[in-house]
């Protein structure tokens, strides 16, 4: 998981918060101004950071969740480590995040 803080210039001084993903998928933020961490009871998957600037933090601040057993780390063909959820049928490649569908996913879930 990744903690990224926006870094975006708005033209109506709108504040930047610090985010906690896991590939495109937000699963806790950290409001501007506090130090506090907001974690979703559902992730929110799907994050879009087109026409907005981040920076990667670290340490990581957020207290990194337990990963439930039915969650499994897969390699990429070119080195990359991905998350597939068994029981959702999601993972966290860019396959997924385009298409909906991945080998990684298939290749779990029906075996």
């Amino acid at each position: 998981m990744q903690a990224l803080l926006e870094t975006t210039k708005w033209p109506t001084g709108t504040p930047n918060h610090m985010y906690l993903l896991d590939g495109t998928t937000l699963v806790a933020y950290i409001r501007a101004g506090t130090t506090e961490p907001y974690y979703f009871k559902q992730p929110i998957k799907g994050f879009d950071k087109r026409a907005r600037k981040f920076m990667a933090v670290e340490p990581n601040p957020f207290d990194i969740p337990t990963v439930a057993s039915h969650v499994i780390a897969v390699e990429g063909s070119k080195g990359q480590v991905y998350t597939v959820d068994t029981l959702e049928g999601t993972c966290t490649c860019p396959g997924y995040a385009f298409r909906g569908a991945c080998k990684h996913v298939k290749e779990l879930v029906t075996a």
